[in-house]
């Protein structure tokens, strides 16, 4: 599978109309061709089952290089799978990525792919934790979008705990900063954790609820029981 071939078969998907709206809701500059997200899965999915993981790793390169919309969003479909071995190469195709990222729905679907590498190999942790201070909105938000994972544990291990403490942690030195994405990032990893433990999210917010967003805060505490 040649990027020539994967692009042709993007090109196939196109359901006319749907690149503008596209461009409209995501706000792209780039090239957006107008594939459905359901043929996209598709695609990605047989590419999974079909390709090895160099070929993989090589087509996801050449995907995201080509700076189309939907070609970047299939490139880290095509690394988001729980068991990979070895990983080292897609973890640092998707680090590779992070401080490239500049919109919410590529960011996201890459952060997924991360979230995978991430469980498998918690020490990757001291990397991310270098991302919260970046001077780029995007790492330093993806530094708590590729950490969910560490939320939804009903019995988290004593590591897990201490992982989500810290991320917490993490959390908190975001507060201060009244960015919107920011501000969402921080909110939406308390409510997930409200889910799973609620006195990690009610401590969370009353110490630092206060300082958030009124947004953040009201999203932060949706799951709380009052």
């Amino acid at each position: 599978m040649t990027f020539d071939d994967a692009l042709s078969q993007l090109t196939a998907a196109i359901e006319p109309g749907r690149a503008e709206q596209m461009i409209a809701y995501h706000k792209q500059s780039r090239e957006v061709l107008g594939v459905p997200t359901p043929a996209i899965n598709d695609m990605a999915k047989a590419w999974r089952h079909s390709l090895d993981l160099n070929a993989r790793v090589d087509l996801a390169s050449a995907l995201w290089d080509s700076d189309i919309f939907e070609a970047r969003i299939t490139a880290a479909k095509l690394l988001t799978q729980a068991r990979i071995r070895p990983d080292d190469a897609v973890w640092d195709l998707i680090q590779s990525w992070v401080p490239q990222f500049d919109s919410w729905a590529i960011a996201d679907h890459a952060a997924s792919a991360g979230a995978r590498r991430l469980t498998a190999d918690p020490a990757r942790l001291d990397i991310v934790e270098g991302w919260t201070t970046s001077d780029h909105l995007w790492t330093k938000r993806a530094a708590l979008v590729m950490t969910l994972p560490w939320c939804k544990s009903n019995f988290p291990k004593p590591e897990e705990e201490a992982a989500r403490d810290r991320i917490l942690g993490w959390a908190a030195t975001y507060v201060p900063d009244r960015d919107w994405f920011i501000q969402k990032a921080v909110a939406w990893w308390v409510r997930d954790l409200s889910k799973h433990d609620q006195p990690r999210a009610r401590a969370f917010l009353e110490e630092h609820g206060p300082q958030m967003a009124a947004f953040a805060r009201k999203e932060a505490g949706k799951y709380l029981a009052r």
